[in-house]
């Protein structure tokens, strides 16, 4: 049956933001392991902890400047989309009912969410949430204000974790793997990995 939603993690299935980490830290080699300790970090932490602070503790521990994390949150609005993300967006939009959820603030999420040019009709941040991914609440509430039960929702996932998240919550994932990410042991295989979205398409719309 196809989805009547398509969920997104949005800012690596849907925004580059790899390379903009990369660019504030200085080099590919310290922004991806500056962001590989983040994202370690939020998959343990659970209950919503200032998105800043934890980019700041992440840095302190790869023995990075904390103010880098001002930097990061300063340029969210230089955030580029992947090059067919206004292409399978387009194709989706009211097909399907569109949202995303990510951990980030509000703030930032609202505005990482208006670089993909698109009006999404739910944009859950884990402050909204108020509890990181993979948690449960953040991907339930974004359920929720879309008005759709997880079985008849599919989630685009971006990082390795929300295979384990987006799975856990009874919806079927397909991961955008961009950054040719490991998954965590245990975790579920998804519907499809692939490193680009187009091949999305067909899973949604038949």
């Amino acid at each position: 049956m196809a989805p009547r939603a398509v969920l997104f993690d949005l800012l690596t299935a849907l925004l580059d933001s790899w390379s903009l980490w990369d660019r504030v830290a200085g080099s590919r080699e310290a922004g991806r392991r500056w962001r590989a300790r983040y994202l370690a970090a939020t998959y343990g932490e659970g209950r919503y902890r200032r998105y800043e602070t934890m980019v700041r503790e992440a840095a302190a521990a790869c023995g990075l400047p904390g103010t880098l994390a001002d930097d990061l949150a300063a340029r969210y609005g230089s955030l580029d989309p992947w090059p067919e993300v206004g292409e399978v967006l387009g194709a989706l939009a009211g097909r399907v009912r569109l949202g995303v959820v990510t951990n980030c603030s509000e703030a930032l999420a609202r505005i990482a969410a208006a670089r993909t040019g698109i009006r999404f009709d739910a944009v859950v941040s884990a402050e909204r949430a108020g509890w990181y991914k993979p948690r449960p609440e953040p991907y339930r509430l974004a359920l929720a204000e879309l008005g759709v039960p997880p079985a008849e929702a599919l989630f685009v996932a971006g990082s390795a974790y929300d295979l384990v998240g987006a799975a856990a919550v009874g919806m079927t994932v397909f991961w955008h793997d961009r950054a040719g990410m490991a998954a965590p042991p245990g975790a579920p295989p998804p519907l499809a990995r692939c490193d680009d979205l187009r091949p999305l398409l067909p899973l949604v719309t038949g």
